[in-house]
């Protein structure tokens, strides 16, 4: 089985030969991604991004975090500048990716809806705009959902497997915004990109984390295919289990509970309890590693004990 039509099977829960993964060197991975070049949902660790925010690096990671945001005042947002979807050499990658990596399953990211807007907006802006400035939140949204439909046809054109933006709904103990406001404001615009890609032969990933099970349900109605988290305990495996059979789970072992502080058995047990409660031997689980180890605290040695330990169970179920 191609690592292509493995993740397929995974996803569709078809049965792959093994369990599909997204591991370092040497263990390997069944996943590409792709982007534009430049892409507008960029994140650098310092300096502007082509919505005008500004971005300061953290000392522990190669991440950053936007220190002086762009939309202060919803009167500035016809002069909010927009990056173009037409520079050149943008889509250079995702055109030749099928080449170049030939039957990976290949992901392509898309702008992401509630990080980019607060990366524009201010976060304390958008929690208040949730309640006080609906319509110019939703006008915004929508801005951000016509261009990833405008990425996603053109992924569709480069045999791109699958879309991916990245939003991180979830405190440790609760959504950072009431449910019922996130069903009124942002779950139709994730359904409208969704329907879309769906349309054109794309699946649909998700990557969110912290206390997000209150929306998982909503997800899987408007399609969500893959739902990419790295954290589980917050949640608990039990809790998310009610979920297995229905939707894919991409995960690590849990990156702020276990991989930094467990030992080798604590990590080997808890890798074995998140396929007993979010997998099938049909699909519906595929197993990753953090890219950001130095940054959350992982061991080599930690990384070693969690890809030897899911490649084992792997082994064990399919042969």
């Amino acid at each position: 089985m191609t690592s292509r039509e493995r993740v397929k099977r995974t996803l569709k829960f078809t049965t792959p030969d093994r369990l599909a993964y997204a591991f370092p060197e040497p263990y390997g991975s069944d996943f590409h991604g792709t982007g534009p070049n430049p892409d507008p949902d960029m994140r650098p660790s310092k300096g502007l991004d082509l919505w005008g925010c500004l971005w300061e690096s953290f000392e522990f990671s190669f991440l950053g975090e936007v220190k002086d945001s762009p939309l202060k005042d919803w009167k500035g947002f016809d002069k909010l500048t927009i990056p173009s979807l037409d520079m050149p050499g943008m889509w250079d990658n995702p055109r030749s990716a099928r080449a170049k990596v030939g039957d990976k399953y290949i992901t392509g990211n898309i702008c992401s809806l509630y990080e980019r807007v607060h990366f524009v907006r201010g976060l304390d802006n958008t929690w208040a705009d949730t309640l006080e400035e609906p319509e110019n939140l939703k006008k915004f949204i929508n801005l951000l959902v016509d261009m990833n439909i405008e990425i996603i046809k053109r992924y569709a054109e480069y045999d791109i497997d699958g879309i991916i933006n990245c939003d991180d709904w979830g405190l440790q103990n609760r959504l950072m915004i009431s449910p019922d406001s996130w069903r009124e404001i942002w779950k139709p615009a994730y359904k409208r990109q969704y329907d879309v890609a769906h349309a054109l032969g794309l699946d649909t990933w998700l990557h969110s984390c912290g206390y997000i099970i209150d929306i998982l349900e909503d997800l899987i109605e408007i399609g969500l295919d893959v739902i990419d988290m790295d954290q589980q305990v917050n949640m608990g495996l039990e809790n998310l289990e009610k979920f297995k059979g229905r939707i894919t789970f991409q995960a690590p072992v849990d990156i702020q509970a276990v991989m930094p502080n467990g030992t080798p058995d604590e990590i080997r047990t808890y890798a074995r309890k998140m396929y007993k409660h979010l997998g099938t031997k049909a699909g519906g689980f595929t197993p990753k590693w953090y890219s950001d180890p130095v940054g959350a605290g992982h061991s080599r040695e930690s990384i070693d004990v969690m890809c030897q330990e899911f490649i084992k169970i792997s082994e064990e179920i399919y042969g």
